[in-house]
This record gives C-alpha cells, structure tokens and sequence, in this order.
C-alpha cells in the first residue's frame, strides 16, 4: 500500500509514499505492516497525516531519526482483514496475480504475473514460458473476471 521514502525531521516521523488510490487511504488503519522480501514488522501508527503528496507518520518504537532511517525503503502493507470488501465489478491485484488468462475463444493466453498502472488504465502482464504480453485491463478487453474458478477472459488474440 506504500513504502517508506525517507525518515523526516529528528524525532522518527517518516514520509511515506502511498500507492493507494487516495492519498489518505492509509490514514485509515491503525496498524501498519512494514518489511521487505517477505519479514514483516508490526507497527502501531501513533500519529500520521498528509503533506504534499505523502504522509507523514509517527510509529511507536521509532523515536529518533535513526530509527526512522533504518526503515527506509520499506513496504507498508496493512492485514488483509482489515480492507474493505470490494464491490461488485472492483478487484485487489493481490487477487487477480496468478490467474489464468484465457480469449474469447478460448486459447490459452497465460497467467497475470503483474499489475502495472499506467496513468492510462491497468494493464495486466501476462506470461506463458518465455512468452510475454501486456493486456489493458479495461471493459471492453476484458470480458469476465472469475476469481472463484482462477480464470480472466479477454478479447485478446494469441498474436497480439
């Protein structure tokens, strides 16, 4: 849901960039998880707000600079648990990784290895052995999303 960008000030705040839609996003959770390659920490947010276009966060146990140092670069996640349910046509990109990705007619296209956002509109990166392709994961390309059985339809041909 973000990373920490850098420490800010001399007392442990942080400057964190989100990758939510909203900037306050984060704001709303109490608990923060911060780590990278898979060492997660739990962190108690104890004062957090906007500025610019990050926020700014004071964690519990981090109380000086240093600290606040040794946390750069790290991912900020929050528990699955706590996000809300998506409505009805919406998705997580944690939930769309790994499915399978089908056409119209049924070809087998690959698997989403990666969401990407573009500016544009979402594209899904998708691949198959050594074969790769970018498809926009937009209503007209995209016909139906099926979580439960792993699999995305899309109007897309296999030598696209």
């Amino acid at each position: 849901m973000g990373r920490i960008a850098a420490p800010y000030a001399v007392r442990g705040w942080v400057k964190v960039q989100p990758f939510t839609e909203y900037l306050d996003n984060l704001l709303d959770y109490p608990v923060w998880h911060l780590g990278k390659a898979g060492r997660w920490r739990e962190y108690k947010v104890l004062e957090a707000k906007v500025h610019s276009q990050f926020l700014l966060a004071q964690l519990d146990g981090v109380a000086d600079r240093d600290a606040a140092e040794a946390l750069q670069g790290q991912e900020v996640a929050v528990a699955r648990a706590e996000l809300p349910a998506p409505e009805a046509d919406e998705y997580y990109w944690d939930d769309l990784v790994g499915l399978e990705v089908v056409n119209l007619a049924g070809e087998a296209l690959g698997r989403v290895a990666e969401m990407l956002e573009t500016g544009a509109h979402d594209i899904m990166r998708v691949t198959a052995g050594d074969t790769e392709r970018l498809i926009p994961f937009t209503a007209p390309i995209v016909a139906t999303v099926d979580i439960a059985a792993g699999r995305i339809v899309v109007d897309w041909g296999t030598d696209w």
